[in-house]
């Protein structure tokens, strides 16, 4: 997203479109930037994720705002070879690149497709489980995206939420401040894009608290929700289950 531009609201289809531009543009050195901007520890993150969907062999899972695929390959380890997974996403760029992955890693039957988090091309209850992993913060509208995630899931199903958060307490919240207002457009610099990596600390601090978020998934009828704060208060995991 361009610092050059006045910021569009959420609601606009102008934020929709920029940020779809700017993860087009990063997608080539994405898996590079996040394992370099958390020395490697998103992939257990998004493991610790893919547990929380408690997926069982033959499930159907869906993971919006899938990027480059790897939390829809976590997801097809877990319902196997007999089970379903598709990743969506409006970045076709990303697509591209987690279609590719799927192939290297032995995973064909792993389906990427386009779609928009606010307007999902699927049938009412047609998975167990919905997972977004660092995506719902891109969301123009957060409450509808929610609210999609669970008119898709199954009666029973999981909706697992796993999303950057600021950290509220001294010395991680100086760390939290630093790494992310300093170092990270630093790197983006690096990588070729600053603005799309001035974008990523904007984008933390406009999203929810995890209390916050948890209420937003409450209100959209999940029950059972809860939340696991990893890395000393940088990584929430929420999850949720749709009424049976």
């Amino acid at each position: 997203m361009s610092a050059t531009h006045a910021k569009p609201s959420r609601s606009s289809d102008e934020f929709a479109g920029q940020v779809r531009g700017m993860f087009d543009r990063i997608a080539g050195v994405y898996d590079f930037m996040n394992s370099a901007m958390t020395a490697g520890l998103h992939h257990g993150w998004r493991e610790r994720a893919a547990d929380r969907a408690e997926l069982r062999p033959g499930d159907a899972a869906l993971d919006l705002c899938c990027g480059t695929g790897d939390l829809a390959f976590a997801l097809r380890e877990r319902v196997g070879a007999r089970g379903r997974v598709v990743g969506a996403d409006f970045s076709e760029r990303m697509l591209a690149i987690a279609q590719d992955k799927a192939i290297e890693r032995g995973y064909p039957d792993v389906t990427f497709e386009w779609a928009d988090a606010l307007e999902l091309p699927y049938s009412d209850a047609s998975f167990d489980a919905v997972t977004v992993g660092f995506g719902a913060r891109n969301l123009a509208d957060l409450e509808r995206g929610i609210a999609e995630m669970v008119r898709v899931a199954k009666p029973g199903g999981r909706v697992v939420i796993l999303e950057i958060t600021q950290p509220r307490r001294p010395p991680l919240s100086y760390f939290f401040n630093l790494w992310f207002d300093r170092i990270v457009p630093l790197l983006g610099r690096l990588a070729g894009d600053p603005d799309a990596y001035s974008y990523l600390p904007e984008s933390v601090r406009s999203f929810p608290s995890p209390e916050g978020l948890a209420a937003i998934m409450d209100r959209a009828g999940l029950t059972g929700i809860r939340y696991t704060i990893l890395a000393g208060g940088i990584i929430a995991i929420h999850s949720g289950r749709k009424p049976a």
